[in-house]
């Protein structure tokens, strides 16, 4: 991890917001991250999507305390339904490094960080209750809990009668690549089927050490997605976005989501406009394989899960930006 002194040697004009952006959402970057990306260089992509911002600390138009609809869909605490079929288990908040555009950001200082045992005894019965055949492990990063814990808790899912498969939600093999190792595989391997689902949003993130990470999934059997945030100053160009997903097939991961930007209170200096986004998306798939498009989505407020950005946008928005 690297810390706040080194942090602030490469920008120090970031001092006065670190600690006030660090009080609102952590602060935190592997030092695999900061190996890839130029700390000194506010508009460098993968430095934008991790140093705190000045322009994070100021409200603005949009802004959503919820911006998905997760609270009215939380039926016990640390899970979120908003499909008969499958539900997201949350088993934990903590990440190794925290995007600045999270739309999980509004997190209170102070809460807690894991489930309680009860907690969890809680969330594993609803799900059991609730019949479901997919549980996605989200978080937070599930790959934040240690193997032991990890295998205790996917055992007890899979173990449930109904659940055929599960998915796990991850940026870890991106942001702390060297968290994926061979028992972790082995897990998710035995305790299958399992899908794995990544988190990368600009080329310059596919390093050596991560492209390890995604191999050892794959060879290890694991079918391996990536979900992509369309983010202002990141990856809003058509060469960019093409770059991203063909280099992802390259390496057997599949582009399977590029989510418009949620209006979360904090990001809006990253977001981009649907007409703008539909754009770049007309742009990519005229020039990439169709393996290499993912489908281009938003998550409304409303709480009714993805759908489809052009969708939205003939439907009248219902509000969408």
């Amino acid at each position: 991890m690297v810390g706040r002194p080194e942090a602030l040697r490469a920008r120090p004009d970031l001092a006065g917001v670190w600690s006030a952006a660090d009080a609102v959402f952590p602060v935190r970057i592997t030092r695999s991250w900061w190996d890839r990306m130029d700390p000194s260089d506010p508009a460098d992509p993968l430095a934008k999507q991790v140093m705190p911002d000045p322009q994070e600390l100021v409200a603005a138009p949009g802004d959503l305390m919820d911006p998905v609809g997760e609270v009215a869909s939380a039926p016990v605490p640390w899970v979120v339904s908003k499909h008969p079929d499958r539900a997201l288990l949350l088993v934990t908040k903590r990440c190794h490094l925290y995007c600045r555009y999270c739309f999980r950001r509004t997190h209170q200082p102070g809460e807690a960080l894991d489930p309680t045992d009860a907690e969890l005894d809680r969330a594993i019965a609803w799900l059991d209750h609730a019949g479901v055949q997919e549980v996605i492990l989200s978080g937070g990063d599930p790959l934040a809990l240690s193997d032991d814990a990890l295998e205790t808790v996917i055992g007890r899912v899979r173990a449930l009668p109904s659940v055929r498969w599960i998915r796990v939600h991850t940026r870890a093999p991106v942001t702390a690549p060297d968290r994926v190792t061979d028992r972790l595989c082995g897990i998710l391997r035995d305790h299958g089927p399992a899908w794995v689902v990544v988190h990368a949003n600009h080329p310059r993130e596919l390093s050596s050490d991560v492209d390890e990470a995604l191999a050892r999934l794959v060879d290890a059997g694991l079918p391996v997605l990536n979900q992509a945030v369309l983010l202002r100053g990141v990856n809003d160009d058509p060469a960019t976005l093409a770059a991203l997903f063909e280099l992802l097939v390259e390496r057997r991961v599949r582009p399977y989501y590029l989510h418009h930007p949620d209006a979360v209170a904090g990001n809006a200096h990253l977001r981009v406009g649907m007409d703008e986004g539909l754009a770049l998306v007309r742009a990519v798939t005229a020039r990439v394989s169709g393996l290499a498009v993912p489908r281009y989505v938003v998550d409304p407020p409303d709480g009714e899960g993805k759908v489809d950005v052009a969708r939205w946008v003939s439907d009248g928005g219902r509000g969408g930006g």
